[in-house]
């Protein structure tokens, strides 16, 4: 699909671990980080998505490590969609220290309504925000 975006952030103390090694767990919360930077880049922040009854479940989440983040690293988040319908949307992250890819990942998310049942977003003014965002890019 091809619509990405990107996100900086500088590893905090309090991610890493006793080697000064950043802890596994929160490149998924950075993953998280990218995904609502990317919204909010694209004048869509999250909090759109929940004055209009839904929210992202997230139903899959996996992270390739390919070099580790330390204490105090500068780091790119590139955030893109793989796949989006009106039920369900796929995002592609990528983390990097200066050129060095760090880590990939994936999510796979259902849109949600206030009751936490999986819904369709098609006849919404939220889907209509995403389509006219999907066609300029």
């Amino acid at each position: 699909m091809g619509l990405s975006g990107k996100s900086r952030l500088r590893v905090r103390y309090a991610e890493t671990d006793q080697m000064g090694i950043v802890y596994h767990a929160n490149y998924l919360i950075w993953f998280e980080v990218g995904r609502s930077e990317f919204f909010r880049d694209l004048n869509l922040p999250y909090t759109k998505f929940e004055e209009q009854g839904f929210s992202l479940a997230v139903i899959e989440a996996n992270c390739r490590y390919r070099k580790p983040a330390h204490y105090d690293d500068e780091l790119e988040i590139i955030t893109t969609i793989e796949k989006i319908t009106s039920r369900s949307v796929t995002f592609l992250y990528e983390i990097y220290r200066d050129n060095t890819l760090l880590a990939q990942g994936k999510t796979a998310h259902l849109f949600i309504n206030k009751e936490g049942r999986h819904t369709d977003i098609r006849n919404t003014d939220l889907w209509t925000q995403i389509q006219l965002l999907v066609k300029k890019n």
